[in-house]
């Protein structure tokens, strides 16, 4: 960067964005695009289409090629901290790519908006919007896409995602709960990797690693302008007033964590108040040894991503049983 162009910067929230002084956004990561299709290494098949024609809001849906069966029907929302990244990242592709081999599940990746030119709650809004697009194919109801009508086996529905979208899954396990989706989506289970969660107080390592909790400080103010900081009920789920965990709209999850994470304690923190919220159904936690934040996705190849995507798979496929394609 030339001297100049250093003159221009603002902000810079690191290490993935600049914010110019006439307000433009340089985005230093996450802007890479892969195109969907057929994926010989996995022999998954993906397409993209506009879900919400309104603000634009696209989806990118994996199915394999290779099924007789109708498949439980995944809807993974990306992470990158709700200001980078999308559902065309090479490396979200690659990595799903990989998970829906595995799992033999058709799974919709939605594409959000991003902060912060779209700030929260605009990722949270776009993504519930999703949800009610895929409740639109329950019961022939009008919903129009051709994958999810012809492979989707509709009683086996999981929402999933990692990092900022391991946040929103669990916000929308809650409101899903006597809300107008209540009788039309039974989510049977949720998948929450490396969860993107925080607070005001400082738990485990990030009372000692001072540079990472700044970071992680500097990006949810990038994207919340709240007044509440970290403790806003968006990214802090146990401050006073926050709903129970016990009204959680399905009967099992799964919470993900690496080792090396800085976000690692509150995946447990969450693991451990789920167990004790009251509510009905069952928590696992599954730790990777070694790794940090969403190894599995900037590298889908290594021995450890392909363990995970093994466990997310028999996470799925519990009990399931196969139901025909028509």
């Amino acid at each position: 960067m030339d001297h100049q162009t250093k003159s221009e910067v603002a902000r810079v929230v690191f290490p993935y964005v600049e914010i110019l002084k006439d307000g433009t956004i340089r985005r230093l990561a996450g802007t890479e695009v892969a195109p969907a299709g057929y994926d010989p290494e996995t022999g998954v098949l993906s397409k993209d289409v506009v879900i919400i024609p309104k603000t634009g809001v696209k989806a990118r849906l994996y199915r394999p090629t290779n099924s007789t069966n109708k498949l439980p029907l995944v809807v993974y929302l990306h992470g990158g901290g709700f200001f980078i990244s999308s559902m065309a990242d090479p490396k979200y592709h690659d990595s799903l790519n990989k998970i829906v081999a595995e799992a033999n599940i058709l799974l919709v990746s939605i594409d959000y908006r991003l902060a912060p030119e779209n700030p929260l709650p605009a990722a949270y809004e776009d993504s519930w919007a999703a949800l009610q697009w895929i409740a639109s194919h329950v019961d022939g109801e009008g919903g129009g896409e051709n994958w999810i009508n012809d492979y989707a086996d509709l009683g086996q529905l999981f929402l999933a995602g990692d990092s900022a979208g391991a946040n929103m899954s669990h916000h929308f396990g809650l409101k899903i709960k006597g809300s107008d989706l209540d009788q039309k989506l039974k989510i049977q289970g949720m998948v929450m990797i490396h969860p993107y969660f925080w607070g005001q107080a400082p738990i485990g390592k990030e009372a000692t690693d001072h540079f990472r909790k700044s970071m992680v400080d500097s990006w949810w103010s990038l994207v919340c302008p709240s007044e509440k900081g970290n403790d806003d009920p968006l990214i802090n789920p146990f401050v006073d007033g926050s709903p129970s965990l016990a009204g959680l709209a399905c009967d099992r999850v799964l919470v993900v964590v690496a080792e090396n994470d800085i976000l690692r304690d509150r995946g447990w923190l969450y693991y451990e108040k789920l167990k004790k919220s009251g509510w009905e159904g069952k928590v696992e936690i599954e730790e990777t040894e070694g790794v940090d934040h969403v190894f599995h996705i900037l590298d889908p190849s290594c021995e450890k991503a392909d363990t995970l995507f093994k466990r997310l798979s028999s996470f799925i496929n519990h009990g399931k049983a196969p139901v025909s394609v028509v």
